[in-house]
């Protein structure tokens, strides 16, 4: 989206609330309040410039999520009197000058809630299953858990229940992070929790854990929800006696909120990453039912995730070249390779930096590919027939013929990068699967 076009988006719906909600169709401005809400928090999140600008935004989404809650309290009940607009948005002074200790405490609720708002995924990241290359086991597993209970709720009764976490573990670079991506396009009707350890981790003494209990009880008022923690080792490491109170406080809770006594998580899906799954919690690891192995990419997923990132730029590479370069990649994660195809795409650009002469050749236009020009100028040697002494500064913008990427510059970029995951880690990761995973 371009810069400013969520919070533009955000006033309109909230206007269209208001207008809904004077014509007392309560059921539709409170779903256009709890929308509009959404898209503020996200303009906080990602657009919001400065601190008043960001303290203006969230001062609106307090008042409307007041008025929210108002009209809900209505509907649930079932009043024949309408609601007072009086006690909508500007409720919210008087509970902030004093009142009961339940409006205080839910004064509290709603402040920590709305710092949850913002790891609401609005803006889908447009992944999809077919992008992801490989990983048949992990996307089996994630549709049994996501898509199919949505499609197909009759099946998924009685003892068949779906999966309620699932741990995503392997070397990094290795799509985890991507296939939560495709879950959150995908999972249309699911609200997607996106979260780190910096969202639930507060200086406050006892604010932790009340934002991670927030948290779940936030995915229940929003089911069918999807919570994804991304490296949830720094939140769910193995408890120890030299840990700090907080450190404790805060695993406790995620384990009673996952499955504990009285939480209601059906609906609710705990999606977690991790690339170091050795040092989590042994309580933790058993509430991810399903732990399943992200491998490095073998050589017909290398093959596919060459063809992905090299895209639709010029080459000369033949489907020959490519599972050779799939076969010298044994050991490249799927990030290495996007690092390969990467620097091969730069070394064109460097012919015609460092270029000393340059040759008219015909080929599409640069600025409409339809049109075919005789007098495009490529970069050559010294030597070459028709050559003309001249710089990349001599050229003029629409006249440079792209150079294509050729085999000779994607064997130099194998060669010079070098794989991120070793040996090590490798051996630590099989043990973890053999004792406690699946594979992917």
């Amino acid at each position: 989206m371009a810069a400013g076009s969520t919070l533009q988006k955000a006033i309109d719906i909230v206007t269209q609330a208001t207008e809904e909600d004077r014509n007392k169709n309560y059921e539709e401005a409170l779903r256009l309040y709890e929308h509009g809400v959404e898209y503020f928090l996200h303009a906080i999140k990602y657009e919001a410039q400065g601190d008043k600008a960001k303290d203006s935004i969230r001062a609106k989404c307090f008042q409307y999520l007041d008025r929210a809650e108002k009209l809900k309290a209505y509907l649930k009940k079932g009043k024949k009197k309408p609601v007072k607009d009086g006690d909508g948005p500007a409720a919210k002074d008087d509970k902030k000058n004093g009142g009961s200790d339940s409006d205080s405490d839910d004064a509290e609720k709603k402040n920590l809630q709305s710092k949850l708002e913002g790891s609401i995924v609005v803006e889908k990241p447009n992944v999809k299953w077919s992008d992801v290359a490989g990983l048949e086991g992990a996307k089996t597993a994630l549709k049994e858990a996501v898509i199919l209970p949505i499609k197909f709720p009759h099946m998924f009764t009685g003892k068949r229940m779906p999966w309620k976490g699932i741990l995503l573990f392997g070397p990094p670079g290795t799509g985890k992070s991507y296939l939560a991506k495709a879950v959150a396009t995908e999972a249309n009707n699911s609200t997607f929790f996106s979260v780190s350890s910096s969202d639930l981790v507060s200086k406050w003494l006892g604010e932790s854990e009340k934002l991670v209990k927030n948290l779940f009880e936030l995915a229940r008022s929003h089911r069918p929800s999807i919570i994804f923690i991304d490296e949830v080792d720094s939140l769910c490491s193995a408890r120890s006696d030299n840990e700090s109170e907080s450190a404790r406080r805060i695993k406790t809770q995620f384990l009673v909120q996952m499955q504990g006594v009285g939480s209601d998580n059906e609906d609710i899906l705990v999606l977690g990453a991790t690339n170091t799954p050795w040092i989590l919690d042994s309580a933790i690891r058993r509430r991810f039912e399903k732990r399943i192995y992200i491998p490095l990419p073998d050589e017909n997923a290398r093959l596919l995730m060459f063809k992905i990132h090299l895209g639709s730029t010029a080459h000369t590479l033949t489907e020959e070249n490519l599972r050779t370069l799939a076969a010298k990649t044994e050991g490249f994660s799927g990030s290495d390779i996007s690092i390969v195809v990467r620097e091969a795409l730069f070394i064109p650009v460097r012919k015609v930096q460092t270029a000393t002469h340059f040759k008219q050749v015909t080929g599409p236009s640069p600025v409409d590919k339809k049109t075919i020009c005789n007098d495009l100028l490529v970069p050559c040697s010294p030597g070459d027939p028709g050559a003309i002494e001249m710089t990349w500064i001599d050229v003029p913008g629409d006249k440079l013929y792209e150079p294509p990427v050729t085999m000779a510059d994607m064997l130099k970029s194998v060669t010079n990068t070098k794989p991120t995951v070793n040996e090590d880690d490798m051996k630590k990761l099989d043990k973890f699967t053999q004792d406690f995973g699946q594979e992917g």
